[in-house]
Parts: C-alpha cells; sequence; structure tokens
C-alpha cells in the first residue's frame, strides 16, 4: 500500500487554549464558524465524548446541503482531539463525498491545540482510513485545494475568537 504523507495546516491563534479549545468542541460555538466563508451552519447536534459524534449541516453558497460526521476516537481535553471524519446523510449515516466517488470513506483527524507566544497553535492533521489505493491518491490530489479551503475555516475562527474576547 502507498503510504503519503497527511494533510497538515496549522494556525497560530491568539487567544487563550481554552477558548479555542471551546470553541472547536461545542455546538454552539461550532455554529458562528465551522466552514468556509460563504457557508453557513444549519445543523450543529455535538455528544462531546470518546465514542460520540458531532453531526453537522452545511448550507452551500447557491442553494444545497453538505452533510457531515465526526466520530470522537480519543479526547486529551484541552490538548488533542482524534476523529474519524465522514461524508453523511441527514440522518447520520456515512456517505460518499458528492463530487468525488473515490475519495476515502473514512479519513482520519487529528487537531492539536499547542500553548504557543500567550496563544494557541492549532494543527490539523487528516489523512484517509482504511483507504483504497486510488481513494488514497484521491486524497493526495485534494491537498492543494484543501489548503485555501481549511485557510478560509481558520480565518473564520480567528474572527469569531477575536469577537469572543473583550479587546
Amino acid at each position: 500500500t502507498m503510504n503519503h504523507p497527511p494533510f497538515v495546516i496549522s494556525r497560530p491563534l491568539k487567544a487563550p487554549r481554552q477558548l479555542v479549545w471551546d470553541a472547536y468542541t461545542q455546538a454552539e460555538h461550532l455554529l458562528h464558524w465551522f466552514g468556509p466563508k460563504g457557508v453557513s451552519m444549519s445543523h450543529s447536534a455535538m455528544d462531546f465524548r470518546e465514542g460520540g459524534i458531532f453531526h453537522y449541516c452545511q448550507a452551500l453558497d447557491g442553494g444545497g446541503a453538505l452533510w457531515g460526521l465526526w466520530k470522537f476516537l480519543e479526547i486529551q481535553a484541552p490538548e488533542k482531539i482524534v476523529l474519524m471524519q465522514h461524508f453523511s446523510n441527514a440522518q447520520g449515516g456515512v456517505e460518499r463525498n458528492p463530487w468525488a466517488a473515490s475519495w476515502p470513506l473514512h479519513t482520519l483527524s487529528t487537531t492539536t491545540f499547542t500553548e504557543q507566544d500567550g496563544g494557541t497553535l492549532l494543527t490539523i492533521q487528516w489523512e484517509p482510513y482504511d483507504a483504497s489505493e486510488e481513494e488514497q491518491a484521491t486524497f493526495l490530489a485534494g491537498h492543494a485545494s484543501m489548503g485555501p479551503g481549511w485557510s478560509s475555516v481558520l480565518d473564520r475562527l480567528e474572527e469569531y475568537l477575536s469577537v469572543l474576547q473583550p479587546k
């Protein structure tokens, strides 16, 4: 099997680690920022515990909706979250990527929250899980678009954190 490097993105955030953790793990916070610019969260159900799930829906620009599902594997508050990420349907079932049939059905995401310079360094590592060589190749080819996509999401998180904190 091929062993590709995972997709990794980091963002230094000017906010205390506990606040960043809360913004990332509480449904009422996620509703405000989770998704690229132009996308709004229309459904957000969180059961934040190991073995729990986050089931969400993003309303897309120009209509349409995208359902997603996180399954939490490991939670070390406020330092690390390991989860399995899937495309989903309204019922919470696992689905194929609607735009790329050969996208991995299961992807493993590890997010770390590191105290740095009075703020927090957020790092997301994302990789295919239990994937065929074709699925791995599709994910690798997607790295180029994941960078701007995740950067846009993290821009929104940064903006939201600045609103949460009194100046």
